[in-house]
């Protein structure tokens, strides 16, 4: 099993995150894209944190935890949803699904995004009433 280029991922996934929404980068500046790659290595060490114990819970669990925070300051889910998918997207190109880490750190982000647009779902509803 080789090891997954982390730092090449989560500097390809802020780069992706910054050129989707390049207003980010007047909103929050510089300090906004490196606290990006922080919160990026978090997931990263999250999602290798699930696979050590063979467990997606402990990732989902930490995305339901994240998304609670960042959206009490503003964030959407849909932040999030989107982040995780280009963590997918950046992992597929740079690793493949083939091998471990790699084939459980995706089926890990496509279930955090599950649980994720469930509760995306329940906010749009309690947003209604």
């Amino acid at each position: 099993m080789k090891s997954l280029p982390i730092n090449e991922i989560v500097e390809k996934v802020t780069e992706k995150i910054y050129e989707q929404e390049p207003s980010l980068l007047q909103k929050f500046g510089e300090r906004g894209k490196q606290k990006c790659t922080e919160d990026n290595h978090y997931h990263m060490k999250y999602l290798h944190t699930s696979y050590l114990l063979q467990n997606e819970t402990v990732f989902s669990d930490y995305a339901l935890w994240l998304n609670s925070l960042l959206t009490s300051r503003g964030m959407k889910t849909k932040h999030i949803i989107d982040n995780f998918i280009l963590i997918e997207e950046t992992l597929l190109e740079l690793a493949g699904d083939v091998d471990e880490p790699s084939k459980s750190y995706l089926s890990y982000l496509q279930a955090a995004n599950e649980v994720l647009q469930g509760a995306e779902k329940n906010d749009s509803i309690t947003d209604e009433k």
